[in-house]
């Protein structure tokens, strides 16, 4: 097995905008919850391959904002790796609900969650209409709603 670390990055350190760039549209978006976020690192050997943030809804619930693998590294489980340890940091801080949200387009972002525990929930009715300037596509379809998908803690 490679050796993976996931360090929380500290308060103040530069944000990892290029690789938060792989699963958001625009630093715009980016900036309206990463200063709220804790953001998760992970490194191979000295490289960041992966980054993670975390966002308080609630007391009960952490969202998964972004989560997002640098392409050398994709289909070989970093995805799943990241989930486990969210699922763990999530219960670790007494949360009962893991949440993420994604396109209604992002038809194999979709299945990933689902075969990670997650569950569909609900529907922001036009999120991507409303929060972004420009219209975003996605497997050849504008990107409409946001689908919110959960996985419980408690069991």
């Amino acid at each position: 097995m490679e050796k993976f670390t996931l360090k929380k990055m500290d308060p103040g350190s530069d944000i990892p905008y290029e690789l938060l760039l792989l699963a958001d549209e625009t630093v715009e978006a980016i900036d309206q919850y990463i200063f709220d976020s804790d953001i998760y690192l992970l490194h191979h050997d000295v490289q960041n391959i992966a980054v993670m943030a975390l966002y308080q809804n609630s007391n009960t619930e952490l969202e998964i904002k972004n989560m997002a693998v640098i392409e050398s590294y994709r289909s070989q489980g970093i995805g799943t790796i990241l989930i486990d340890q969210a699922k763990e940091i999530a219960k670790e801080n007494g949360y009962t609900t893991l949440a993420v949200g994604t396109s209604d387009t992002g038809f194999q972002q979709i299945k990933f969650y689902e075969k990670n525990g997650f569950i569909k929930k609900g529907v922001r009715k036009d999120f991507f209409i409303e929060n972004y300037a420009a219209p975003i596509y996605e497997n050849g379809l504008q990107m409409r709603d946001m689908i919110i998908l959960t996985h419980d803690l408690s069991k």
